[in-house]
Order: structure tokens, then C-alpha cells, then sequence
């Protein structure tokens, strides 16, 4: 067995987890996100101190004014403000009229809301692969999933990566199927010259405190050059009501419609941090380019890439680990992925795992809880069998990977991602001691 590490002048360095000094200070464990200023807090301030605090108003609002600007920044003719990004793939669903009997296909590995926003349209869920290097959606699988019942497909520009939109475009074109983007991670991110969420049918936005372009608590963002999807969508968010400019409320519901409107304080704050989305993104990608530059030439570590022809919104960043590559012999990638986990840990890299199993695993789907008594598949004459499904890809990843949360997101984080290289090279150049600390996971 050969260890590949170059050594440098840190290889001698005691691991932090044998008495060594962690690598990261304290300080830079933990960075500010969102980076809430002055500004937002006016913005905030005006908003209750004049109003209007709702949406369900035939005036402008500030939730007017962030669709008018998100709609603008991602070159559409509409969006409509939610209560969440649940809501918001909820919502463009429903405004597809998908229901009952339709099948939507979507990625194995995602926030378990990709797959519960069908299941809220008592639509089923179907998972297909991903890509090994993007994460997305892998075309092929898809392919191979596409059925008579095959309603939607459900992209998820996962990380801040965009999905590889033309493949899957042209399958939903051939199959006369609906294509609705989760693009609640990717705020920002282009596939061909074009902003993820404009692609499809319709896009959805996450606005929760963790993302990119966050408000102050939860809050959603549906797009669409649909002039006629987008109506059907304001119906559907505001109880099936018509609220028009100009006109008063009549409270007739015209069709089957929720309360998932945006409030305009989230609002408010999310157009302030608008006005500095720009430089956030900016120096996000400097400091995150140069920060995987360091660590691309870990042996055995298989940093984020970018596929030619998008851009990357950087909303997380995840790391394969291959124990073969590093010289680590006779040792599984997760066991090589958990010891790496806690050495890195223990000097201050606060790496995390994102998602700890398939959205296919997760016992709402899985045992087909539903809406109870096996609905909707039971509605959609399925014999109550849940069908196997195969996502090797999503289930290697899950396996062997960690990711870097939050922390980069900080417009100032440069000194920290440069801390967390530190961490990642120290452990690097300790890879026999990486190699005893798996065999016990190995073991396990």
C-alpha cells in the first residue's frame, strides 16, 4: 500500500484529533448568512411602518416590485411571489393541471421537497439518476423512466449547477410532457447564456434565510414567460380569488386554489439584498474558484467543476472522496468519506453531508404513506407494490461524498475558505493516519 501525499512543510503537523492545533481558528467556524445591513433593516422598517403588509392587495406592494425585478433578472414575462419554494413547485403543478394519474419524474438525490411537491398533487413521484460529476438529473435515466402515466419532469439545478436543460428539454418535447424547474438553489446561474428557472415551463425559486438570494424567514419565487400559466398561478396562490389592480375583492373562488402568498415584509427584505446580489455573487466566485484550486490536486478528493456552457451559483459545495486515488487500499469510499469527516472536523472545516439517503428511501415514499391508504399510487392503479428503483449514482454519491454549507456564501469569506484549505491540505498530508482511522470505519 502507497500512500500518495506529497509532503510539504504542514506534513509533519500533528492532527488536531491527536493534540494537534486545529488548523481553522474559531472565528471562521461560523460565518454570517445571511449578511443582514442597515438597508435591510430600513427596508424592513418602512414596510411596517407603511404597508401594505400582504400581498392579496390591488396596489403596488413590495412583493409586486420583487416580481416586476425577478422577473425582469431572469428575462421572463411573470413571476408570483410564495409563501416558500415548496409552494412555489406546488403551485406551477397545479397551474400545469398535473394531478391524478400523472407520474413526475425527478432526481434521486435532492431536498426531499422535489418529490413531496407532486405528492401534493396527489401526482406520483418517480426518481431517476444523476449525473456523477453535476448531480442532476441524468438524461438517460430519465428516458428509461418515461411512461405512459409520465406527466412532468422535474430538473433540479442542484448545488447551484444547472441541469442539462437541452437533453431534457427535448425529451419532454418528444413526449409532449411539462418541464418545471426546482431552481431553489441556483438563484443566478446561467445554462447556455440563459438564467436557470426560464428554461421550462415554469421555475421555482427558494427565498429561505439559507439561500443565496434570501429573505428573513421562508419565502418563494415562481417564474414563467406563460402569460396564461402565470394567471392560473396568482388564482391558485390566493385561495382561486382574482385579485386585480384597480378592482375590488370579490372573495369568488374561481377554481381550487391555497394561501401561499408572500408577505411583503419578507419581500421588502429580499429586494434589499437584491440590490447587492451582484457583488455577493461576484466575489463568491472568486473566493470559491480559488479555494477549489487549492484542493484539486488532492489525490483521491474530486472537487466541484462547472460543464461547459453554465455557470455555477456555488449554493453548496460538494466533495467526492476515492480512496484508490488517494492510495488508501483496501478501504470503501464511505469509510474513507466518514474518517475524512471527522479529521476534518476536529481542525475546524465544518464539513457537513447533504441528504443522508435517496428521496426514494425516505418513508413517505418508500412505504407510500401519502395521504394514507397507498394514495396517490393506489389512485393511480398501481397494485400497492412499491417498485424498485435503481439510482446507483445517487446512492454512491450520498455514500462518498461531503459538502461545504453556508459558510462560503459570505461575501467576506475568503479568509475562512483559505483556513478550510489549510484543513484539507493538513489532512491530506496525513493520509496514513487517515488510513488507520478508516479501517475501524471499515470494520464497523
Amino acid at each position: 500500500m502507497t500512500v500518495n501525499a506529497a509532503p510539504t512543510k504542514r506534513s509533519q503537523d500533528t492532527l488536531a484529533v491527536f493534540g494537534g492545533a486545529p488548523a481553522v481558528p474559531r472565528r471562521l467556524r461560523s460565518l454570517e448568512w445571511p449578511v443582514i445591513t442597515d438597508a435591510d433593516r430600513q427596508a424592513v422598517l418602512s414596510t411596517l411602518d407603511g404597508g401594505p403588509l400582504v400581498s392579496d392587495v390591488n396596489s403596488e406592494s413590495p412583493v409586486s416590485l420583487l416580481e416586476q425585478a425577478w422577473a425582469a433578472r431572469c428575462g421572463v414575462a411573470g413571476c408570483v411571489g410564495t409563501s416558500n419554494g415548496t409552494t412555489a413547485l406546488t403551485t406551477a403543478l397545479a397551474a400545469l393541471d398535473i394531478g391524478p394519474g400523472d407520474e413526475v419524474i425527478v432526481p434521486a438525490l435532492s431536498f426531499i421537497a422535489s418529490g413531496l411537491a407532486p405528492l401534493h398533487q396527489m401526482a406520483v413521484p418517480v426518481f431517476a439518476d444523476i449525473d456523477p460529476v453535476t448531480f442532476t438529473l441524468d438524461p438517460e435515466s430519465v428516458r428509461s423512466l418515461i411512461g405512459p402515466r409520465t406527466a412532468a419532469i422535474l430538473p433540479v439545478h442542484l448545488h447551484g449547477h444547472p441541469a442539462p436543460m437541452d437533453d431534457l428539454l427535448d425529451l419532454a418535447r418528444r413526449h409532449r410532457l411539462a418541464v418545471v424547474e426546482d431552481a431553489a438553489q441556483a438563484h443566478g446561474a446561467l445554462y447556455r447564456g440563459r438564467p436557470v428557472g426560464s428554461l421550462g415551463d415554469a421555475g421555482a425559486f427558494s427565498l429561505q434565510v439559507t439561500k443565496n438570494l434570501p429573505t428573513c424567514g421562508e419565502g418563494g419565487l415562481l417564474v414563467t414567460d406563460d402569460a396564461e400559466l402565470a394567471r392560473k398561478a396568482r388564482l391558485i396562490r390566493q385561495f382561486g380569488e382574482v385579485i386585480d389592480a384597480g378592482k375590488e375583492r370579490d372573495y369568488v373562488s374561481y377554481r381550487l386554489g391555497w394561501n401561499s402568498k408572500l408577505s411583503s415584509v419578507q419581500a421588502a427584505f429580499t429586494l434589499s439584498q437584491l440590490d447587492r446580489f451582484d457583488a455577493y455573487e461576484a466575489a463568491r466566485e472568486e473566493q470559491v474558484t480559488r479555494f477549489l484550486g487549492r484542493l484539486a490536486s488532492l489525490p483521491g478528493l474530486t472537487v466541484p467543476t462547472v460543464a461547459e456552457g453554465s455557470t455555477h451559483a456555488w449554493h453548496i459545495l460538494r466533495f467526492r472522496l476515492e480512496p484508490a486515488a488517494a492510495g488508501l487500499d483496501g478501504i470503501t469510499p464511505g469509510a474513507f468519506r466518514a474518517a475524512a469527516h471527522r479529521l476534518l472536523r476536529a481542525e475546524g472545516v465544518p464539513m457537513s453531508r447533504y441528504q443522508l439517503m435517496p428521496l426514494s428511501d425516505q418513508k413517505v415514499f418508500a412505504d407510500r404513506v401519502g395521504f394514507g391508504h397507498g394514495h396517490p399510487w393506489a389512485a393511480a392503479g398501481d397494485d400497492g407494490a412499491a417498485r424498485p428503483v435503481p439510482t446507483p449514482v445517487a446512492r454512491q454519491v450520498i455514500d462518498d461524498s461531503l459538502t461545504l454549507q453556508k459558510r462560503h456564501l459570505n461575501p467576506g469569506a475568503g479568509a475562512a475558505l483559505d483556513a478550510y484549505a489549510d484543513g484539507f491540505e493538513k489532512v491530506w498530508n496525513n493520509l496514513e493516519d487517515v488510513l488507520r482511522l478508516a479501517r475501524g470505519y471499515s470494520n464497523e
